[in-house]
């Protein structure tokens, strides 16, 4: 007899909201290979706090999908040609004052960083 799990929903997070759940996940039980894996990388490449980063979010939304939003976050694209490549795959395409108003709030959350 076969135990299986069955995934009840889905929702995207930003990378810098998976390390707490990943640290306390890790109080109780041993994390797999792939757990302590996604841990060193979130460690590593988080370029935000929590708080700052569904701040980011919160204002991208008012431009773009929640799901690009959050990748946008995640990544920090620093110019126009991260902010195509982001999008290449997309169907339509974001007008240029769209991508250059992302950028400006992406400028102002570097800013908060340094």
């Amino acid at each position: 007899m076969m135990i299986g799990k069955k995934v009840l929903e889905t929702e995207s997070i930003p990378l810098v909201k998976v390390k707490p759940l990943l640290e306390e996940r890790s109080k109780t039980q041993e994390l797999s290979y792939e757990q302590n894996l996604a841990l060193d990388h979130v460690t590593k490449f988080s370029k935000l706090s929590v708080d700052d980063a569904e701040k980011l979010v919160a204002e991208l939304e008012e431009i773009i999908k929640k799901n690009q939003a959050i990748k946008i976050a995640d990544i920090m694209p620093e110019d126009m040609a991260d902010m195509r490549l982001m999008f290449a795959k997309e169907r339509g395409s974001h007008k240029r004052e769209e991508l250059e108003k992302i950028l400006k709030i992406l400028d102002k959350y570097r800013e908060i960083k340094e």
